[in-house]
């Protein structure tokens, strides 16, 4: 059996999209580690091809050398293969310093002597399942949908920690961690919520409390509960699995909830679904800039920008909640 170690993607969204690329792997008989930052990892633990996850003390930025060589040496003999997912050269340099023999990913930045076999990176911005999926070395990649899977009793506790009940709520994940160009405004998620039969839960990072809690506030009457930043990532995914549909940006939770099979509407702006789309059966999309009947044209979209280049963003704004409530199955 081939050992491989598989080099994780540093946000959750990618993450999950690594799934299918996990599934082929593990379904050609290779035994499965990944190395995870601990804000990725739970991602790992909720795909059942993945035998173990080790947690690597990264952050964004810096090459923190002296933590991968401690690390490498550690890998040293253990694994045949390895799987690069980030394009960066530093996220290349552990399996290098591990030796391992073979060394997969796309050629990225400056990662020539790093790799023992490297993919050409395609142009513009694929569909990223397919993208990592190719890593595979296999034929149709393009028809991947990425599966998480939480054990019944996991998902049966973080109810219970939430005073919840399964199929009672709706579940909000109003931020983006990109920038302000992808987020659907704060007050039109309040008037959503206040149309809606249910309670909603909203769910976040600790950066984003205060952006729930105005929606909070504005909902009134206590029809949201703000959870953001006060539930671990797995109890996060265990609730967003149990919702009855859940409405979102373009970000990790909206991948989140495709993985699961949730009914979703996902909202996009400065980004593309053509990108990254929910894969999920029950996922309705809403981009203006592919909607015939809105005018005048978006043609500025995507920009792939942090902030509205020209300080509208009619692109997320002019989606109205009374649109998104007709969407909810």
């Amino acid at each position: 059996m081939t050992r491989s170690l598989v080099i994780a993607p540093q946000w959750i969204g990618d993450a999950v999209m690594t799934e299918p690329l996990m599934r082929r792997l593990a379904a050609r008989g290779e035994r499965l580690t990944v190395g995870a930052v601990p804000w990725v990892a739970p991602v790992y633990r909720a795909m059942p091809q993945v035998g173990e996850v080790i947690e690597f003390p990264f952050q964004h930025g810096g090459l923190q050398l002296r933590e991968r060589r401690r690390i490498a040496k550690e890998a040293e003999g253990k694994f045949d293969a390895a799987y690069v997912l980030p394009n960066s050269l530093k996220s290349a340099l552990l399996p290098f310093l591990a030796s391992i023999p073979k060394r997969v990913g796309y050629l990225g930045e400056a990662r020539v002597g790093l790799l023992t076999h490297r993919l050409k990176n395609p142009k513009g911005k694929p569909p990223m399942v397919a993208f990592y999926s190719a890593l595979a070395g296999e034929a149709g990649v393009e028809g991947d949908r990425p599966q998480l899977q939480l054990p019944k009793e996991e998902i049966s506790a973080a109810l219970e920690r939430a005073h919840l009940p399964s199929g009672g709520f709706y579940v909000f994940a109003p931020g983006a961690e990109f920038g302000p160009a992808k987020r659907w405004p704060a007050i039109h998620y309040a008037e959503l919520a206040k149309t809606l039969p249910l309670p909603v839960v909203l769910l976040g990072s600790g950066k984003e409390r205060e952006l729930c809690e105005e929606i909070a506030q504005e909902a009134g009457g206590g029809r949201c509960i703000n959870l953001a930043g006060k539930t671990s990532l797995p109890d996060a995914f265990a609730l967003i699995a149990s919702a009855k549909a859940m409405i979102s940006n373009d970000s990790g939770l909206m991948h989140v909830a495709a993985a699961f099979g949730v009914p979703q509407v996902a909202l996009f702006g400065s980004s593309s679904p053509e990108h990254t789309p929910p894969l999920n059966d029950h996922a309705t999309v809403v981009w203006l800039r592919d909607d015939a009947a809105y005018q005048p044209p978006l043609d500025c979209a995507p920009c792939f920008q942090r902030d509205c280049p020209l300080g509208h963003t009619r692109c997320l704004y002019d989606i109205t909640p009374e649109r998104v409530r007709s969407l909810l199955q």
